[in-house]
Protein backbone atom coordinates (compact mmCIF):
# COMPACT_ATOMS: atom_id res chain seq x y z
CA UNK A 1 0.00 0.00 0.00
CA UNK A 2 3.15 2.57 0.44
CA UNK A 3 2.83 4.67 -2.64
CA UNK A 4 0.06 4.83 -4.12
CA UNK A 5 0.56 7.05 -7.15
CA UNK A 6 2.96 4.39 -7.89
CA UNK A 7 1.51 0.59 -7.72
CA UNK A 8 -0.27 -1.42 -9.68
CA UNK A 9 -2.74 -2.18 -7.40
CA UNK A 10 -2.96 0.53 -5.02
CA UNK A 11 -2.17 -1.06 -1.40
CA UNK A 12 -5.29 -1.81 0.50
CA UNK A 13 -7.29 -2.59 1.22
CA UNK A 14 -10.30 -3.14 3.30
CA UNK A 15 -12.41 -2.29 -0.15
CA UNK A 16 -12.17 1.37 0.73
CA UNK A 17 -8.47 1.73 1.17
CA UNK A 18 -5.44 0.86 -1.60
CA UNK A 19 -3.26 2.97 -3.13
CA UNK A 20 -4.82 4.77 -6.19
CA UNK A 21 -1.77 4.47 -8.48
CA UNK A 22 -2.03 5.84 -11.90
CA UNK A 23 -0.71 2.23 -13.82
CA UNK A 24 -4.01 0.80 -11.54
CA UNK A 25 -7.17 3.30 -12.80
CA UNK A 26 -10.00 1.35 -13.86
CA UNK A 27 -11.46 3.54 -15.89
CA UNK A 28 -8.14 2.77 -17.92
CA UNK A 29 -7.99 -0.49 -17.56
CA UNK A 30 -9.65 -1.06 -20.82
CA UNK A 31 -11.91 -3.81 -19.71
CA UNK A 32 -15.67 -3.04 -19.40
CA UNK A 33 -16.12 -6.24 -18.29
CA UNK A 34 -16.38 -5.79 -14.45
CA UNK A 35 -15.92 -9.69 -13.62
CA UNK A 36 -12.95 -9.55 -16.24
CA UNK A 37 -9.17 -9.03 -15.44
CA UNK A 38 -8.39 -5.96 -17.47
CA UNK A 39 -5.47 -6.07 -19.56
CA UNK A 40 -2.13 -4.26 -19.30
CA UNK A 41 -1.85 -0.87 -20.43
CA UNK A 42 -0.52 2.42 -19.44
CA UNK A 43 -2.49 5.10 -17.67
CA UNK A 44 -2.55 8.97 -17.80
CA UNK A 45 -2.93 11.53 -15.48
CA UNK A 46 -0.91 12.11 -12.74
CA UNK A 47 -3.17 11.52 -10.16
CA UNK A 48 -4.21 7.99 -12.15
CA UNK A 49 -7.70 7.11 -11.31
CA UNK A 50 -11.43 8.60 -10.89
CA UNK A 51 -10.49 10.33 -7.19
CA UNK A 52 -14.62 11.01 -7.07
CA UNK A 53 -15.28 7.11 -7.50
CA UNK A 54 -12.58 6.30 -4.98
CA UNK A 55 -13.91 7.99 -2.00
CA UNK A 56 -17.42 6.76 -2.88
CA UNK A 57 -16.73 3.44 -3.33
CA UNK A 58 -14.53 3.88 0.06
CA UNK A 59 -17.33 5.60 2.03
CA UNK A 60 -19.40 2.49 1.29
CA UNK A 61 -16.89 0.21 2.60
CA UNK A 62 -15.85 2.17 5.24
CA UNK A 63 -19.89 2.35 6.31
CA UNK A 64 -20.28 -1.74 5.94
CA UNK A 65 -17.02 -2.15 8.08
CA UNK A 66 -17.44 0.33 11.23
CA UNK A 67 -21.59 -0.62 11.05
CA UNK A 68 -21.43 -4.60 11.61
CA UNK A 69 -18.41 -4.29 13.44
CA UNK A 70 -19.74 -2.45 16.11
CA UNK A 71 -23.74 -3.68 15.53
CA UNK A 72 -23.26 -8.32 15.26
CA UNK A 73 -19.34 -8.26 15.40
CA UNK A 74 -20.41 -11.91 12.70
CA UNK A 75 -21.97 -9.76 10.34
CA UNK A 76 -18.34 -8.16 9.48
CA UNK A 77 -17.49 -11.83 8.66
CA UNK A 78 -19.66 -11.60 6.16
CA UNK A 79 -18.58 -8.52 4.98
CA UNK A 80 -15.07 -10.23 4.68
CA UNK A 81 -16.17 -13.30 2.85
CA UNK A 82 -17.95 -11.56 -0.10
CA UNK A 83 -15.15 -9.59 -0.56
CA UNK A 84 -12.64 -12.57 0.05
CA UNK A 85 -14.91 -14.84 -2.22
CA UNK A 86 -14.96 -12.41 -5.55
CA UNK A 87 -10.88 -11.88 -4.84
CA UNK A 88 -10.44 -15.32 -4.92
CA UNK A 89 -12.91 -15.24 -8.20
CA UNK A 90 -10.84 -12.54 -9.66
CA UNK A 91 -7.61 -14.72 -8.94
CA UNK A 92 -9.35 -17.78 -10.36
CA UNK A 93 -10.43 -15.66 -13.91
CA UNK A 94 -6.87 -14.16 -14.30
CA UNK A 95 -5.47 -17.89 -13.82
CA UNK A 96 -7.23 -18.65 -16.26
CA UNK A 97 -6.04 -16.47 -19.03
CA UNK A 98 -2.73 -18.65 -18.60
CA UNK A 99 -5.03 -21.48 -19.08
CA UNK A 100 -4.44 -22.75 -15.39
CA UNK A 101 -7.19 -24.05 -13.48
CA UNK A 102 -8.77 -22.95 -10.19
CA UNK A 103 -11.88 -24.65 -8.62
CA UNK A 104 -13.79 -21.88 -6.86
CA UNK A 105 -16.26 -23.64 -5.31
CA UNK A 106 -14.04 -26.00 -3.49
CA UNK A 107 -11.84 -22.94 -2.12
CA UNK A 108 -14.72 -20.64 -1.65
CA UNK A 109 -16.39 -23.42 0.74
CA UNK A 110 -13.11 -23.99 2.48
CA UNK A 111 -12.98 -19.84 2.95
CA UNK A 112 -15.80 -19.75 4.91
CA UNK A 113 -14.95 -22.43 7.09
CA UNK A 114 -11.52 -20.80 7.70
CA UNK A 115 -13.40 -17.66 8.62
CA UNK A 116 -15.78 -19.20 10.81
CA UNK A 117 -12.87 -21.44 12.79
CA UNK A 118 -10.25 -18.75 13.26
CA UNK A 119 -13.52 -16.67 14.92
CA UNK A 120 -14.49 -19.65 16.90
CA UNK A 121 -11.46 -21.89 17.73
CA UNK A 122 -8.55 -19.76 16.85
CA UNK A 123 -4.96 -20.04 14.80
CA UNK A 124 -5.23 -23.62 15.68
CA UNK A 125 -8.66 -24.19 14.15
CA UNK A 126 -7.99 -22.19 11.42
CA UNK A 127 -4.91 -23.97 10.07
CA UNK A 128 -6.57 -27.65 10.69
CA UNK A 129 -9.37 -25.89 8.34
CA UNK A 130 -6.61 -25.06 6.02
CA UNK A 131 -4.81 -28.39 5.89
CA UNK A 132 -7.98 -30.02 4.86
CA UNK A 133 -8.75 -27.64 2.27
CA UNK A 134 -5.73 -28.06 0.75
CA UNK A 135 -6.24 -31.94 0.99
CA UNK A 136 -9.59 -31.32 -1.03
CA UNK A 137 -8.13 -29.33 -3.28
CA UNK A 138 -5.74 -32.25 -4.06
CA UNK A 139 -8.59 -34.68 -4.93
CA UNK A 140 -10.61 -32.40 -6.62
CA UNK A 141 -8.50 -32.11 -9.78
CA UNK A 142 -7.72 -35.70 -9.77
CA UNK A 143 -10.46 -36.48 -12.22
CA UNK A 144 -9.52 -34.14 -14.56
CA UNK A 145 -6.85 -36.45 -15.40
CA UNK A 146 -2.68 -36.45 -15.24
CA UNK A 147 -2.09 -33.46 -17.81
CA UNK A 148 -1.70 -30.06 -15.78
CA UNK A 149 -2.02 -31.55 -12.45
CA UNK A 150 0.65 -30.08 -10.72
CA UNK A 151 0.55 -26.82 -12.72
CA UNK A 152 -3.80 -26.68 -11.62
CA UNK A 153 -3.19 -27.74 -8.02
CA UNK A 154 0.00 -25.78 -7.58
CA UNK A 155 -2.30 -22.34 -8.46
CA UNK A 156 -5.27 -23.60 -6.00
CA UNK A 157 -2.72 -23.88 -3.03
CA UNK A 158 -1.12 -20.70 -4.29
CA UNK A 159 -4.81 -18.63 -4.16
CA UNK A 160 -6.34 -20.43 -0.86
CA UNK A 161 -3.34 -19.55 0.90
CA UNK A 162 -2.81 -15.97 -0.46
CA UNK A 163 -6.56 -15.13 -0.08
CA UNK A 164 -8.75 -16.92 2.08
CA UNK A 165 -5.86 -18.32 4.66
CA UNK A 166 -4.65 -14.90 5.32
CA UNK A 167 -8.06 -13.09 5.79
CA UNK A 168 -9.07 -15.58 8.66
CA UNK A 169 -6.73 -14.34 10.91
CA UNK A 170 -9.08 -11.63 10.62
CA UNK A 171 -11.61 -13.41 12.47
CA UNK A 172 -8.98 -14.41 14.79
CA UNK A 173 -8.30 -11.00 15.68
CA UNK A 174 -11.97 -10.40 16.08
CA UNK A 175 -12.75 -13.15 18.89
CA UNK A 176 -11.46 -10.62 21.06
CA UNK A 177 -13.32 -9.26 23.69
CA UNK A 178 -12.21 -6.18 22.01
CA UNK A 179 -11.92 -7.59 18.24
CA UNK A 180 -13.96 -4.79 17.28
CA UNK A 181 -11.18 -2.19 18.02
CA UNK A 182 -8.93 -4.54 17.31
CA UNK A 183 -10.09 -4.82 13.16
CA UNK A 184 -10.57 -1.41 13.47
CA UNK A 185 -7.26 -0.11 14.20
CA UNK A 186 -5.63 -3.08 11.70
CA UNK A 187 -7.50 -1.64 8.91
CA UNK A 188 -7.25 2.14 9.56
CA UNK A 189 -3.61 2.38 10.14
CA UNK A 190 -3.68 0.07 6.57
CA UNK A 191 -6.04 2.54 5.00
CA UNK A 192 -3.61 5.86 6.73
CA UNK A 193 -0.76 4.37 4.79
CA UNK A 194 -2.75 4.26 1.37
CA UNK A 195 -3.82 7.74 2.00
CA UNK A 196 -0.25 9.12 3.25
CA UNK A 197 1.02 7.28 0.16
CA UNK A 198 -1.10 8.60 -2.20
CA UNK A 199 -0.71 12.46 -1.66
CA UNK A 200 2.63 12.65 -0.97
CA UNK A 201 3.05 10.38 -4.11
CA UNK A 202 1.16 12.66 -6.85
CA UNK A 203 2.74 15.58 -5.25
CA UNK A 204 6.46 14.69 -4.72
CA UNK A 205 6.97 11.16 -5.74
CA UNK A 206 10.18 11.40 -7.97
CA UNK A 207 12.38 8.28 -7.29
CA UNK A 208 10.87 5.87 -8.46
CA UNK A 209 10.89 2.26 -5.54
CA UNK A 210 10.53 -0.55 -8.22
CA UNK A 211 10.60 0.55 -11.66
CA UNK A 212 10.68 -3.06 -13.35
CA UNK A 213 7.77 -3.93 -10.86
CA UNK A 214 5.81 -1.47 -10.01
CA UNK A 215 7.15 1.30 -12.00
CA UNK A 216 5.39 4.40 -10.83
CA UNK A 217 6.07 3.58 -6.74
CA UNK A 218 8.01 6.48 -5.34
CA UNK A 219 9.90 6.37 -2.66
CA UNK A 220 8.61 9.96 -1.56
CA UNK A 221 5.39 8.38 -1.64
CA UNK A 222 6.15 5.52 0.72
CA UNK A 223 7.82 8.43 2.90
CA UNK A 224 4.05 9.89 3.07
CA UNK A 225 2.60 6.08 3.63
CA UNK A 226 5.10 5.70 6.96
CA UNK A 227 4.05 9.10 8.17
CA UNK A 228 0.59 9.05 7.59
CA UNK A 229 0.42 5.16 9.39
CA UNK A 230 2.45 5.82 12.17
CA UNK A 231 0.83 8.99 13.31
CA UNK A 232 -2.56 7.01 12.92
CA UNK A 233 -1.30 3.80 14.68
CA UNK A 234 0.03 6.17 17.62
CA UNK A 235 -3.20 8.08 18.03
CA UNK A 236 -5.61 4.78 17.24
CA UNK A 237 -3.74 2.20 19.69
CA UNK A 238 -3.61 4.95 22.37
CA UNK A 239 -7.12 5.97 22.32
CA UNK A 240 -9.13 2.68 21.04
CA UNK A 241 -6.38 0.08 22.75
CA UNK A 242 -4.88 1.94 25.90
CA UNK A 243 -1.48 1.17 24.25
CA UNK A 244 1.86 2.84 24.78
CA UNK A 245 2.80 5.57 21.98
CA UNK A 246 5.99 3.76 21.26
CA UNK A 247 3.85 0.57 20.21
CA UNK A 248 1.35 2.20 18.24
CA UNK A 249 4.41 3.93 16.20
CA UNK A 250 5.46 0.16 15.92
CA UNK A 251 2.59 -1.15 15.10
CA UNK A 252 2.46 1.57 12.29
CA UNK A 253 5.71 1.06 10.69
CA UNK A 254 5.46 -2.45 10.25
CA UNK A 255 1.96 -2.43 8.73
CA UNK A 256 3.42 0.22 6.19
CA UNK A 257 6.18 -1.98 5.68
CA UNK A 258 3.66 -5.06 4.89
CA UNK A 259 1.10 -3.15 3.35
CA UNK A 260 3.97 -2.13 0.58
CA UNK A 261 5.16 -5.85 0.57
CA UNK A 262 1.82 -6.63 -0.17
CA UNK A 263 1.21 -4.39 -2.90
CA UNK A 264 4.09 -5.10 -4.61
CA UNK A 265 3.30 -9.20 -4.82
CA UNK A 266 0.24 -8.42 -6.65
CA UNK A 267 2.20 -6.06 -8.69
CA UNK A 268 4.22 -9.27 -9.06
CA UNK A 269 1.53 -11.53 -9.95
CA UNK A 270 -0.34 -9.27 -12.70
CA UNK A 271 2.41 -8.81 -14.05
CA UNK A 272 3.73 -12.34 -14.69
CA UNK A 273 -0.33 -12.74 -15.88
CA UNK A 274 -0.06 -10.03 -18.54
CA UNK A 275 -3.19 -8.08 -17.03
CA UNK A 276 -3.40 -4.12 -15.18
CA UNK A 277 -6.60 -5.11 -12.91
CA UNK A 278 -8.04 -7.92 -11.52
CA UNK A 279 -11.18 -6.43 -12.67
CA UNK A 280 -13.04 -3.22 -13.26
CA UNK A 281 -16.03 -3.96 -10.41
CA UNK A 282 -14.97 -1.52 -8.09
CA UNK A 283 -15.33 1.93 -9.57
CA UNK A 284 -11.73 4.09 -8.86
CA UNK A 285 -10.28 1.20 -7.39
CA UNK A 286 -10.16 -2.03 -10.01
CA UNK A 287 -10.66 -5.30 -8.58
CA UNK A 288 -11.40 -6.53 -5.33
CA UNK A 289 -7.76 -7.83 -4.60
CA UNK A 290 -6.47 -5.09 -6.13
CA UNK A 291 -7.91 -3.17 -2.85
CA UNK A 292 -7.23 -6.35 -0.55
CA UNK A 293 -3.79 -6.93 -1.51
CA UNK A 294 -2.20 -4.73 1.32
CA UNK A 295 -4.73 -6.04 3.63
CA UNK A 296 -3.63 -9.69 3.11
CA UNK A 297 -0.20 -8.99 3.68
CA UNK A 298 -0.61 -7.14 7.03
CA UNK A 299 -2.89 -8.63 9.01
CA UNK A 300 -0.91 -11.61 10.25
CA UNK A 301 1.99 -9.36 11.94
CA UNK A 302 -0.72 -6.95 12.71
CA UNK A 303 -2.56 -9.43 14.90
CA UNK A 304 0.82 -10.85 16.25
CA UNK A 305 1.53 -7.34 17.33
CA UNK A 306 -1.78 -6.58 18.94
CA UNK A 307 -1.56 -9.60 20.80
CA UNK A 308 1.87 -9.00 21.87
CA UNK A 309 1.19 -5.24 22.99
CA UNK A 310 -2.40 -5.70 24.29
CA UNK A 311 -3.01 -9.10 25.23
CA UNK A 312 -6.73 -10.35 25.51
CA UNK A 313 -7.55 -10.73 29.50
CA UNK A 314 -8.13 -14.16 30.54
Amino acid sequence: MGDPEASDSGTADGGETSSPDAENAPGESGSSDSGKPAPAARSGGRAGRNLGAAIAVGVVFGVLIVGSLYTVKELFLVVVAVAVGFGVMELARAFAFREITVPVVPVLVGMVAMLAAGYQGGPTALVAVFALTLLTLLVWRMPAGVTGYVKDTTASVFVTAYAPFLAGFVGVMLAAPDGSHRVVVFVAVTVASDIGGYFAGITLGRHRMSPVISPKKTWEGFAGSVVFCVATGVILMVTLLGAAWWQGAVFGAVVVVCATLGDLVESMIKRDLGIKDMSSLLPGHGGLMDRLDSLLAAVVPAWLLLALFVPVAG
